[in-house]
C-alpha cells in the first residue's frame, strides 16, 4: 500500500507542491495505479516479442543528395543581427 509519505516524497522529487487534498487524492489515485501494474505483471508474457511500436514499422529514410542551396545572402537576409554573412548572436558565458 502506497503511503502518504510517499506522495510527499515523490511530490518534493518532482518540485510540486501539493495542499492536503492532493495529498489524499494522490495517494489512492497512486496506489489504485500500483494495484493494476502488479495485476498487469502477473500476466505470462514469454511469447510476446519485444516491441518499440504497435505498427510494424521500417524505417523511412531517404538517401542525402546534394542539391541547390540557398545563398548566404538569402538566409541571413531577414535575421535581426549578422555580421560578415552569419547570424550574430548574444554571448552565453
Amino acid at each position: 500500500m502506497l503511503t502518504k509519505d510517499q506522495v510527499e516524497h515523490v511530490a518534493l522529487l518532482a518540485r510540486l507542491a501539493l495542499d492536503e487534498e492532493e495529498k489524499e487524492r494522490y495517494t489512492t489515485q497512486l496506489a489504485k495505479i500500483l494495484e493494476y501494474a502488479a495485476i498487469l505483471n502477473e500476466l505470462d508474457t514469454a511469447d510476446v516479442p519485444p516491441t518499440a511500436h504497435v505498427l510494424s514499422l521500417q524505417n523511412v529514410f531517404r538517401e542525402d543528395h546534394v542539391g541547390p542551396h540557398l545563398p548566404p545572402d538569402a538566409v541571413v537576409g531577414n535575421a535581426p543581427d549578422k555580421e560578415d554573412g552569419f547570424f550574430k548572436v548574444p554571448r552565453i558565458i
